[in-house]
């Protein structure tokens, strides 16, 4: 008998929910189904202005809140629909909401996501598991990355040592060791693709650079490529998190007045800028076997050579060890929805920095 969750992501790269449904009926947790939903129009010029701001009203974030939610709950009964399940089928919904600011470092620290999960629940018919990240903050860690123990439970190895990156909005990575006794390592490289996304917005008038297209046209401009490489955050070791209320185009903005260049040749040193600082994480690693790739950052060609380039190590997608990149985080968000239900914890303190592991997760039920 399946024993189904449902996992909602919605990241920094701002373009829509994933939805993944996963089986857990076997050892291994295993993809039963899958659904994607870009945000309209609207309701994203709404989220982008929200995660742009230092300061927003009461009424704005109470809205935005509502409207996510609802737009969750949509997603979930056009996912049951599409597979003809029906709610008594799903366990329960793990819900990442959107990040509207992750600020870790502040005193104190904080880090908010909105989407309504009584919304989700009273819609769906289905319990839901929220508010992952704020736990860990409490118990002194940085509320991200929370993945790794998910990527431990999927992709770890006897035989390799692994690094497992996810490249969304900004790009993380996961160590494995294959001596299963040692401790997972795991932070935030820097951008992945926000960067690019909103440089390819602001002037470009695409949502994104599609495969690489463009960027792959252009030529780095290392004085530009340098005097970011040269932020500090880089070389800090971990734990460490980030996002792109940091790494946003209020912060590209003095690097290209010190080196201005034409606006593709931004585009690529952006897209360099990825590549190099997710490379110079896995310097920091004990000794990495491979590099398994996941998250929408797989899809950009470019961005993939210039990785093949700089990494001489075996680089392949998740998908070839049995999940396909785009679903990973979603997934993640379903497993640990169900380890919340279970009480059991969610996050590695070797990890986030936490004093110790904690239940993640608020339980609203149906």
């Amino acid at each position: 008998m399946k024993q189904l969750y449902i996992g909602i992501m919605s990241g920094t790269s701002l373009d829509g929910v994933d939805i993944a449904i996963v089986d857990f009926s076997n050892d291994k947790p295993s993809l039963f189904s899958s659904y994607y939903k870009p945000y309209p129009a609207v309701l994203l010029a709404d989220i982008t202005a929200v995660c742009g701001q230092t300061h927003i009203s009461y009424e704005a974030l109470g809205t935005l809140d509502a409207q996510l939610g609802k737009f969750y709950a949509q997603c979930v009964q056009d996912t049951l629909h599409s597979t003809s399940l029906s709610p008594h089928d799903i366990v329960a919904i793990g819900s990442h909401g959107q990040t509207i600011h992750h600020s870790p470092n502040s005193t104190p620290p904080f880090t908010l996501q909105i989407g309504d999960a009584n919304r989700i629940a009273e819609e769906t018919g289905i319990t839901v598991v929220a508010d992952f990240r704020r736990r860990d903050i409490a118990a002194g860690g940085q509320g991200a990355p929370l993945v790794p123990t998910f990527h431990q439970a999927i992709f770890q190895s006897a035989h390799d040592n692994q690094a497992i990156i996810n490249i969304g909005g900004i790009s993380n990575v996961s160590y494995l060791n294959k001596d299963q006794t040692d401790i997972i390592i795991g932070f935030d490289c820097g951008p992945g693709n926000t960067l690019m996304n909103q440089w390819c917005q602001q002037h470009f008038e695409r949502p994104y650079d599609h495969c690489g297209q463009l960027s792959k046209t252009g030529r780095i401009n290392t004085p530009l490529l340098n005097s970011m490489m040269d932020d500090p955050y880089f070389a800090r070791p971990y734990p460490k998190s980030t996002g792109p209320e940091y790494f946003n185009l209020n912060w590209l903005a003095p690097h290209i007045e010190r080196h201005p260049g034409s606006t593709i040749d931004t585009l690529t040193s952006l897209c360099e800028l990825t590549a190099q600082c997710i490379a110079k994480s896995l310097t920091q690693l004990p000794g990495v076997d491979n590099v398994l790739v996941c998250g929408g950052g797989v899809h950009n060609d470019y961005l993939m050579t210039r990785l093949r380039h700089l990494i001489e190590l075996p680089i392949d997608s998740t998908e070839a060890h049995g999940l396909h990149p785009d679903w990973v985080e979603a997934s993640a968000f379903a497993w640990l929805a169900k380890r919340a239900l279970e009480g059991k914890t969610g996050n590695l303190p070797s990890v986030t920095g936490a004093d110790k592991a904690v239940i993640l997760g608020s339980i609203y039920p149906a």
